[in-house]
């Protein structure tokens, strides 16, 4: 007489969604029917938290995916580390306002929220790997776009200074034209011991006419590393005409290291907010701007389009022939937005295929 078969018991399949906050991660654990498998965990925001979520996650059963709130911030390590360990990784949004208003706010209720995402395909982005070129050039950029934000404050400060100062040290500096000619002219006072309102707005004037010139070499420098980077990832994109160091790296950083999470090009143009937003009402059929995505690719994509525009001959045809058929010119240039996310999204895609060749090689 033969035994019984015993019935097949399928591994759990476990979802984790993770709540990220500076200093630790609140996870909680879902099977495939959105039952919950434990109670919601606290770990620490470091490689050891890392790897305690990780080994709870699968204590349960068979890690199926994870989903992240904030994986371009304090959720930046998490991935990172889960990626690494071959989890498979979602990126969830933020829950709505309106429904936190309704359902209360606490970071167990989040870190749910982002598990009934996943299950509920709500979640389906990749996010960014984070790991690669493209991280070290995000990293330059944003400390080159602080450096030039704070030379302008400089600049205006120290021109907001003279307009106040002393009627001798007023007329004598007035005469500058430039920006340039004027901070080398403050740079050069000598203010002495401080014992009056000339001598203090001269030691003032000093300050931000040295700050400035420290930020603009600074700004040079980073400047040349960005030019350098952004060479050395994407050559084919810094050949495009109107394409220069900062615009490749703002177009570079909204892709990722990852451009493979990119499904179609259309995806691309959404993500830089170029995609266009029906705005039609009755007789009236038209576009609008799309005011969602990443602005600033999308302020790239525009300085592309504004010199093409100046110099570019097709560029300036198309403009003229838009403009002919009844548009405005905002609305071509909204068009034109779209055709060099189109542009870029091909460029792209032939560099995750040369990647591919190269590794398959």
């Amino acid at each position: 007489m033969t035994a019984p078969r015993m019935p097949r018991v399928e591994p759990v399949r476990v979802v984790v969604g993770v709540d990220t906050h500076k200093d630790a991660h609140v996870a909680r654990a879902k099977d495939g029917l959105g039952r919950s498998l434990d109670e919601p965990r606290v770990f620490p925001a470091t490689r050891k938290g890392y790897a305690q979520l990780l080994e709870w996650a699968r204590s349960l059963g068979e890690l199926d995916t994870v989903g992240i709130e904030g994986t371009g911030s304090y959720g930046a390590g998490l991935a990172r580390y889960l990626a690494a360990s071959g989890v498979t990784l979602l990126e969830v949004v933020r829950p709505n306002r309106q429904r936190r208003r309704r359902n209360g706010k606490s970071d167990p209720a989040d870190a749910d929220a982002a598990a009934s995402a996943v299950l509920s395909g709500e979640a389906s982005g990749t996010p960014k790997r984070g790991d690669g070129a493209v991280e070290a050039i995000r990293a330059l950029r944003v400390a080159r776009s602080t450096a030039v934000k704070a030379r302008t404050q400089a600049i205006n400060a120290l021109k907001a200074l003279l307009v106040t100062a002393p009627a001798e040290l007023r007329e004598r500096l007035e005469g500058e034209l430039s920006s340039a000619h004027l901070v080398a002219a403050c740079a050069r006072l000598r203010p002495g011991r401080v014992t009056d309102p000339v001598s203090a707005t001269k030691a003032a004037l000093v300050s931000l006419a040295r700050r400035y010139q420290d930020l603009t070499e600074e700004a040079q420098t980073l400047g040349t590393e960005l030019d350098r980077l952004t060479e050395l990832a994407a050559p084919k994109l810094r050949a495009r005409y109107g394409v220069g160091p900062d615009v490749a790296a703002a177009l570079l950083i909204a892709a990722g290291d990852n451009p493979e999470r990119l499904r179609s090009e259309a995806a691309f143009s959404m993500l830089c907010g170029s995609s266009p937003v029906e705005a039609s009402s009755g007789k009236v059929t038209r576009h609008r701007l799309n005011r969602a995505g990443d602005r600033q690719a999308n302020a790239a994509l525009y300085r592309v389009v504004l010199v093409r525009l100046r110099w570019h001959e097709p560029t300036k045809a198309y403009l003229a022939r838009r403009v002919a058929e009844g548009k405005s010119k905002k609305e071509a240039i909204r068009c034109l937005k779209r055709y060099v996310a189109r542009e870029v999204f091909r460029v792209l895609q032939e560099m995750k295929q040369a990647v591919a060749d190269a590794e398959a090689a």
